[in-house]
């Protein structure tokens, strides 16, 4: 019989191209479409080796153009499905139109396409508040086996046949594997009659064994903040994110800051080791709360990926954080740490392991290098800002050439702290502030309710919760509106009652505060309050101006605010202020949880943890206590917004008030550039 046109130059083999990665080749008939795509290195996922059982290898075969030629029909190009495709299509494993790369053979030229689900290394489609695709590849698989049993004429043990039928199956070379599965191995493999999963770790160690077939393993992503934490469940094999939870750090009780922490440390006999069993448990807490969300066993659990501030992140390992808290804050180690969770008492399977990103420096944490891994500033030309408010403000400043990195010591203040009416974010909170600048009344929003303060709807609303405080962003807001609508000099200073003819500013004792809301309890914003913010967005914006002068721009391109803070921060009102530098508002915007993404990235990418472990290494690290231009950037950032920096970007979109005449036109010109 005469071969078509398009069956190929040699006998007895056909032609196959995989969508969408475009490989080719030939390969005799009836070999099968998985056998072919491994041969290939096609990325089509399988688990149970070929035996029809975890489903994870369908494919489609494709219309259209094969060559110079029409392809010949989809009936004709691959074999007929055979009884174990027709089951699993019956209860609905198998997609209709879908066909079992592993079942199906090869009988004429085809174009097979592997749809995303069928990819091992798919993509997350990123969230608007994610920095990038996630590139799956975890660093833990799975792998169905079925391991000849022993023989009497042939003896050998149980472990070595095992790793022979990796090497025989799946082609790897394991030689590690973890004691606890050495313990349980016989009893596995015989209750399974010698069909096996088994997890093996960077491809080299088996860390767990489970009998028959398992499909899906799990990972946790743990951000550990030194006021909230939180964990993301997550499937290992698709990247979803199956349960997150969060609480508030236990270790709180023992100081709000990480300073008054590493005092309680220092300060008390067991201190350190109380502080770390409190972490310790809640991180357990956090990881039986995901996967009671999720309807997983602990024991499935297995790997975690880690992030905290340097202090968090040395309690958490078990470490003294005692060097953090004097200069010159010097830290037990920056390299990333990977060590199996039993090791810090986390509560998973006993095969697991933790892998706590690098920190950068000693106040410039893993948190940090998760939010690069998030934001990926070293893949840009523009000149990215990067700052994650809290008690220490991290900045991050640079692009693919050269990235800079520095703490700045912001205070308390923008947590709420140290204000006279603040407290933390949480229901009755006011977090939106608008002040007319012609009456000087304002209006706002606190947290819990969804209408403004002038609805007239909002008092039946906001009953139950009521108008407790002022948290952070609310406070950046009401200070940037007073500014803007006269109640404040550019010195920051309230200006008198008489000055406005407002009832709104009242006098309290020698200086004046501004009346933001009536009743019980009244909320004012004192000389005081407005003080502890500048002082705070001061120390931000001198330790931006350090970076920026160091890298030698007097512009930055764009700003991404980090952290649970950061992101609700309003960008145009953090400009008014003077928290940031002057930059199209458009390019101002929310990064989100940065740091929990970049704790994703590591745990569903292991490439992605060579990459910021190499990122870190070349990171410039400005120590901004010992910076001699420090002090001076901070005396000039206390004015607002700034005493001599320029705000011609801000000024397109806000109506800023007369700045002092004396230096009012000068603009900022970083060391060693000619003035222009």
């Amino acid at each position: 019989m005469r071969s078509s046109p398009m069956s190929g130059e040699r006998q007895g083999q056909v032609r196959v191209v995989f969508t969408p990665s475009g490989k080719r080749g030939r390969f005799p008939v009836g070999t099968p479409v998985l056998a072919a795509a491994r041969s290939l290195g096609v990325d089509l996922d399988s688990v149970c080796g070929g035996r029809a059982l975890c489903s994870r290898c369908q494919v489609m075969v494709s219309e259209g153009e094969f060559s110079k030629h029409n392809i010949v029909s989809r009936a004709a190009s691959l074999s007929v499905q055979g009884e174990a495709e027709q089951k699993l299509q019956l209860r609905g494993t198998v997609a209709d139109g879908h066909r079992l790369g592993c079942q199906a053979t090869l009988q004429a030229d085809v174009v097979i396409d592997v749809p995303a689900e069928s990819q091992v290394h798919r993509h997350v489609v990123r969230k608007p508040d994610e920095a990038h695709d996630i590139r799956i590849d975890p660093v833990v698989r799975f792998y169905y086996l079925e391991v000849p049993a022993p023989v009497l004429a042939a003896p050998s043990g149980d472990l070595q046949r095992l790793q022979q039928t990796l090497k025989a199956d799946w082609g790897l070379d394991v030689h590690g594997c973890a004691f606890g599965v050495l313990q349980d191995l016989q009893s596995v493999l015989r209750t399974g009659e010698w069909r096996v999963t088994v997890a093996v770790r960077n491809s080299n160690q088996i860390i767990a064994i489970w009998p028959g077939l398992k499909e899906r393993p799990y990972g946790i992503a743990v951000d550990v903040g030194s006021a909230t934490m939180a964990a993301s469940l997550c499937d290992l094999t698709t990247g979803e994110v199956l349960a997150s939870a969060g609480l508030m750090n236990p270790q709180i009780r023992f100081g709000e800051d990480l300073m008054s922490r590493v005092s309680y440390a220092m300060m008390n006999p067991e201190g350190e080791k109380v502080l770390t069993d409190t972490v310790r448990r809640a991180i357990n807490e956090l990881v039986t709360l995901v996967t009671r969300q999720a309807g997983v066993e602990r024991v499935d659990v297995l790997e975690l990926t880690l992030v905290g501030n340097p202090s968090m992140h040395h309690l958490v390992m078990g470490i003294s954080p005692v060097e953090l808290g004097v200069a010159p804050f010097t830290l037990a180690s920056d390299a990333a740490m990977d060590l199996p969770a039993a090791d810090i008492g986390i509560q998973v399977n006993r095969g697991a392991h933790v892998y706590a990103l690098p920190c950068i420096a000693g106040h410039v944490g893993a948190d940090t290098a998760a939010v690069l891994l998030a934001e990926a500033p070293f893949d840009l030309d523009a000149v990215s800002l990067i700052v994650d408010v809290g008690t220490n403000a991290e900045i991050v400043l640079g692009n693919r050439s050269r990235l800079l990195a520095a703490s700045s010591p912001t205070g308390p203040a923008f947590e709420g702290a140290q204000i006279s009416s603040g407290q933390r974010a949480a229901p009755g909170a006011i977090e939106r502030v608008r002040i007319d600048p012609n009456t000087l009344e304002p209006r706002f929003k606190v947290i819990g309710c969804d209408l403004w303060s002038d609805d007239p709807a909002f008092s039946e609303r906001a009953s139950d919760i009521g108008v407790t405080g002022i948290c952070g962003s609310g406070m950046i807001e009401v200070v940037a509106e007073m500014y803007l609508a006269g109640i404040l000099d550019p010195d920051g200073t309230i200006r008198e009652s008489a000055d406005s003819g407002s009832p709104r500013i009242v006098a309290d004792g020698p200086t004046w505060a501004y009346v933001l809301s009536e009743g019980s309890p009244g909320i004012r914003i004192s000389q005081g309050d407005v003080r502890a913010i500048q002082l705070a967005k001061a120390a931000l914006y001198a330790g931006v101006r350090l970076l920026m002068d160091r890298l030698g721009v007097g512009k930055v391109d764009r700003i991404r605010l980090a952290g649970a803070f950061g992101s609700h921060i309003d960008g145009k009102h953090a400009m008014v202020l003077g928290m940031i530098p002057d930059c199209d508002l458009d390019k101002v915007s929310s990064a989100g949880n940065a740091a929990g993404t970049g704790a994703r990235i590591a745990l569903l990418d292991r490439s992605s943890r060579a990459l910021i472990e190499a990122q870190v290494r070349r990171i410039e690290k400005i120590e901004t206590a010992a910076a001699e231009q420090f002090k001076e950037y901070f005396v000039a950032a206390m004015a607002l917004p700034h005493q001599t920096d320029s705000f011609d970007e801000l000024a397109k979109s806000v109506q800023l008030p007369g700045r002092q005449a004396t230096r009012a036109n000068q603009v900022y010109q970083p060391r060693g550039l000619p003035n222009s």
